[in-house]
């Protein structure tokens, strides 16, 4: 996860948007995703907003 995408959870996190962030993942739904962290990830190198 670079120095931005790390800048930019943390700036959700903190005004609104959830903490977690499966919860806006285009992966997140099904068998998409398979990482240990899910649903409760707040950093994840495939990251992609929907």
């Amino acid at each position: 996860m670079s120095f931005w995408d790390s800048l930019k959870a943390w700036w959700n996190g903190l005004f609104g948007g959830s903490k977690f962030l499966c919860d806006t993942c285009k992966y997140n739904y099904g068998n998409a995703c398979w990482r240990a962290e899910r649903p409760n990830a707040t950093r994840c190198p495939d990251y992609r907003r929907r």
